[in-house]
This record gives C-alpha cells, structure tokens and sequence, in this order.
C-alpha cells in the first residue's frame, strides 16, 4: 500500500510537470525571439583589398580584388557597394549601388558575386588614364559605411614591337652596341685570320 501511494503521484508530477517544461520553453524562446527583430545586432562587416598595389601593361584585364567578411550575417546580398579612384584630378566615382556610373562604359564592372561576398572590380583594357588609388567601400543596412584600405594601380606603357615595354632609343642603342661589337671583332680578327692564310699557304708550297 504505501508503494502505490508513492509510486502514482510521482508519475504524474512526472507527466504534468514535463507538459509544463515544454509549454514553459516555447514560451520563453517566442518571448526572448521578439525584441531580436525589433534591435538587429550591430554589423561587424571587415572590406579586404588585396594587394595594396597592382601593375599593369596598357591594354590588359586588371581585376582589384575586394572581399567581405562578416560573421553574424551570412546573408551579403542586401549591401551596397561603391568604387571610386583617386588620383592627382581628385576622386572619380565608378560603381554606385553595384552597378557602374560612368556614362558609355564598356570597361569597368563588378566582377564578384555579391553573396558569397566577392566584390572584385574588372578594368578591361587599362590605359595611362586608369592609374590611380581604387577605393571598394560598402554601405551597410543600418547606414554605416565600411571602406577597405584602396588598391594602388599602376600603367606602363607598352612601346616597340611585340610590347617591349623599354622606350625605342634604349632598344636601338643596345641592338648598335651588339652590331658594333661584331664589326670590331672583324676589323680586329681579319689581320690575324690573313697571316694564318699566308701560313696555310707557305707550308703547303714547302
């Protein structure tokens, strides 16, 4: 008798209770999952362009890379992202709200994939007109705005033939200097190559 007694009210505490645990939990995870939406965290967003300078030959594809990471929010796609140069003329805006702002352009995109937080610029066919320092900044969400540390872009120009890059005079004194060496090389060698002959000649009579 009192093993019956102590044995059922345990099992139903044990039934009431567990339904009141789980009803509690719900409850609390519905109630704490509110005020997230209403406040969303602080973006911790970090803008990494790699490498702080780059060369290039005129009439190559540059690609200045520039990559997001952020932790809390996997999701990139509802950025912002803007380039801009700056060079001795001031600052000069190429991509606005992911897409290019210069009028007749051909040349310059965005050539990342946004969600995976690739926001690389292409330059197709680089003059002396696109050095310059290349900012990739992001605008996030809430407003804030997060700008990398600029890339450095360099242009040498491309002269002679074949795309010899070193100026024409340099290549016209260096193939002189290699045909004049050959001239004196004749001029020097051509008394002793005759004796030689003389040589040749005195033995074979002899």
């Amino acid at each position: 008798s009192p093993v019956l007694f102590s044995l059922f009210p345990g099992t139903d505490v044990g039934v009431t209770g567990g339904g009141a645990n789980k009803e509690n939990a719900a409850a609390v995870t519905h109630v704490t999952a509110q005020p997230l939406l209403l406040t969303p965290e602080p973006w911790n967003l970090l803008v990494t362009q790699t490498p702080a300078k780059e060369k290039a030959k005129e009439g190559e594809t540059v690609v200045l890379n520039c990559h997001l990471n952020s932790p809390q929010h996997p999701s990139l796609t509802n950025l912002m992202v803007k380039w801009y140069k700056e060079d001795e003329k001031g600052q000069m805006d190429l991509l606005e709200k992911n897409a290019t702002v210069l009028p007749n352009n051909s040349r310059v995109f965005m050539s990342g994939d946004l969600s995976q937080g690739d926001v690389s610029l292409i330059i197709l066919n680089v003059t002396t007109s696109d050095h310059g320092i290349y900012f990739c900044e992001v605008t996030l969400p809430d407003g804030k705005v997060v700008t990398g540390d600029g890339t450095k872009l360099r242009i040498r120009r491309a002269l002679g033939l074949f795309g010899i890059e070193e100026s024409i005079g340099t290549i016209i004194g260096v193939v002189a200097a290699g045909i004049g060496g050959i001239v004196v090389l004749i001029i020097v060698l051509t008394p002793q190559l005759r004796k030689c002959i003389l040589c040749m000649s005195q033995e074979s009579r002899q």
